[in-house]
């Protein structure tokens, strides 16, 4: 059992690991699920937030002892198990970017995790940007992966790829073409793979994928619930500035004032629900649960389990 809590300690002994954790197993009921690292991406304070005032940007910046210009943007991807399924959540952002030196590591993680790509029966993909497909691109990862690949994404997804929309996202120059160059690659290898579901879609036993909208218009989120226990993972919906500001609007996000009524409403869920949660743009290792604070939130960092 590769991804099992008993032996993934075991893995280092390959001569792959490295000084800074970059993969945490968990079990969530009779799920395993294993969160790694896929790197970090420089991204600009004022793209976080460009709604917000700069004084009060600046102000939760340095509460948070973040740099005030240019911030590290971690990349979380999951690996499931549930039954004889093998799930990839989001795929990171692969080898084809040398401009991101520090991003695109899933393949190695995956190797130092004694994970075999073609073992991989499903990927889900959150949605289309190419920080959650690119790991699917090219020869890093691409040309191990079994050629049966199931690739789940919501078909409102696909359709917006087609002919995507800029208009409402507040991007550095450049980005909207690398995200269209990037989707319409993936759009063109692994068209023939893609299973589309509209609303909601059971991936495999316990593992249900629902469209939120909002970041994108097919962006989704995946929950684990095998029984009592529950994990969301959430891809773009919440950041970290979201638990204080649910109200700032990411550049990112293409319908913003739809994003932002996503996110208060998945948070009030968690809140309410007490369950984990997992997304994209957390910091490693993530895992959190959420509790109201007045008109904001709070994220409770998940205890280590060693």
């Amino acid at each position: 059992e590769i991804m099992s809590l008993d032996n993934i300690s075991q893995l280092g002994g390959q001569g792959l690991d490295e000084l800074v954790p970059s993969r945490y197993a968990l079990q969530v009921g009779d799920i395993e699920v294993l969160v790694i690292s896929d790197g970090v991406l420089p991204i600009s304070a004022e793209t976080i937030a460009y709604n917000a005032d700069s004084a009060d940007l600046a102000g939760w910046l340095g509460d948070n002892f973040l740099p005030p210009e240019v911030l590290e943007w971690p990349l979380n991807v999951a690996v499931v198990r549930s039954g004889d399924q093998t799930i990839l959540i989001d795929a990171g952002l692969g080898v084809e970017f040398p401009d991101f030196p520090r991003a695109g590591q899933l393949a190695l993680r995956l190797k130092a995790a004694g994970i075999d790509p073609a073992s991989v029966t499903d990927a889900v993909l959150t949605h289309m940007h190419m920080d959650h497909v690119g790991g699917l691109l090219g020869d890093g990862l691409r040309r191990h992966l079994s050629p049966d690949l199931r690739v789940h994404v919501a078909s409102a997804e696909a359709e917006f790829w087609e002919s995507p929309d800029f208009s409402r996202t507040h991007m550095p120059a450049g980005v909207p073409d690398a995200l269209r160059s990037a989707a319409t690659q993936f759009l063109d290898e692994y068209r023939g793979q893609l299973r589309r579901s509209e609303t909601e879609y059971e991936v495999a036993p316990g593992v249900l994928v629902t469209r939120t909208g909002g970041h994108t218009p097919g962006h989704s989120v995946v929950r684990l619930a095998p029984g009592d226990d529950r994990l969301t993972f959430a891809g773009d919906a919440v950041f970290q500035v979201a638990f204080d500001r649910p109200d700032w609007f990411n550049g990112f996000e293409h319908d913003p004032e739809e994003a932002a009524h996503v996110r208060v409403r998945l948070l009030r869920e968690l809140a309410a629900t007490r369950e984990a949660l997992v997304a994209t743009h957390l910091p490693f290792r993530s895992i959190c649960h959420v509790a109201v604070a007045g008109n904001a939130f709070r994220g409770v960092p998940a205890g280590w389990d060693y």
